[in-house]
């Protein structure tokens, strides 16, 4: 049965005392996205299906244009692959790479809140944001292999973004996963007249992958995700 967001709540919204972050799976190495990386970044993303063609730009605007939004789909993402290019190559755009046997087989993105804009226009978000002051991190997307999917990839991305975080000083991280992805099939359907495809998928990841590294759910954000939140 598919878990209520009433059911999972915490009993207040403070966050959880900072806890150790579990150990990646040895068969995966990471890496920080830099130029250095890039290249392994752009092939993970030319592959031709899931979100390419997104060049994980979406939350790295804080709204997407009526004219952006309207362009073909092979239009949008050379705009996104030139705006990702640039904002990596002066450091704003992070990210983690995830390796297997050599090969860049996920992604995913972090950065702090001014970095990662896209919820502070959420009608849903604005009551629950932090103090305008509050150093603030945020975890909004994934990114993995068709081949790789259920084998840890978007846990060992999630563990190594969490210590870059630490070491970067830390502070209060966000997350916001999909709780319910039965409503999530519902909801595409629908939208766009067909279930999801997994692919290369893209999502905000899952409330049980953040629960393992001690994240706790403060409110939700919608019918499909919730706010997550825990100290580093």
């Amino acid at each position: 049965m598919v878990p209520r967001v009433k059911d999972l709540l915490v009993p207040s919204a403070t966050p959880s005392p900072t806890i150790r972050i579990t150990a990646m799976p040895t068969r995966y190495t990471t890496k920080e996205l830099s130029p250095k990386t890039w290249p392994d970044f752009e092939k993970l993303f030319s592959q031709g299906n899931g979100w390419d063609f997104c060049w994980c730009m979406h939350f790295q605007r804080a709204r997407s244009s009526s004219a952006h939004e309207k362009l073909p789909r092979a239009k949008r993402s050379v705009r996104n692959h030139r705006d990702k290019q640039s904002l990596v190559a002066s450091g704003r755009a992070r990210g983690i790479l995830v390796y297997a046997h050599g090969e860049p087989v996920g992604w995913c993105q972090y950065g702090l809140r001014e970095e990662l804009p896209r919820f502070d226009s959420r009608r849903t978000y604005r009551d629950l944001a932090p103090a305008a002051s509050e150093k603030i991190w945020r975890i909004p997307c994934f990114v993995v292999n068709k081949k790789y999917r259920r084998q840890g990839i978007g846990s060992a991305a999630l563990q190594a973004a969490l210590a870059s975080i630490k070491k970067k000083g830390g502070g209060l991280v966000e997350a916001y996963p999909i709780l319910n992805w039965d409503e999530l099939r519902r909801c595409e359907i629908r939208r766009r007249g067909h279930a999801p495809s997994f692919g290369n998928v893209s999502t905000c990841g899952t409330v049980s992958m953040f629960a393992k590294q001690g994240f706790k759910i403060i409110a939700p954000l919608g019918p499909i995700n919730v706010l997550m939140r825990r100290n580093v």
